[in-house]
């Protein structure tokens, strides 16, 4: 099992945020997200959005701290990119 993370740096809510994403399944992205805390809410199309103060949980648990330009090019490679617009 395979999940991924990038840096918290996307602002949102007063609070920055990181993408978290599996380059398996969804499945397995539903039930790591799950492990940690992450609610469902959470998932937006292909990647859960995981608030800064949850990133260190996420990477203990075994998430794979990538750069953010990573996060697309796994998905993309995985098949399991869902951009803005496509439905699911």
């Amino acid at each position: 099992m395979t999940v991924y993370i990038d840096p918290p740096m996307w602002p949102g809510h007063g609070r920055m945020w990181s993408h978290l994403i599996s380059d398996v399944s969804y499945e397995e992205l539903h039930a790591f997200a799950a492990s940690i805390g992450c609610p469902r809410r959470a998932f937006e199309r292909d990647h859960y959005d995981v608030p800064s103060h949850r990133y260190a949980a996420a990477v203990a648990a075994g998430a794979v701290e990538v750069p953010s330009r990573e996060v697309i090019r796994l998905l993309v490679a995985a098949g399991l990119r869902r951009p803005k617009g496509r439905p699911a």
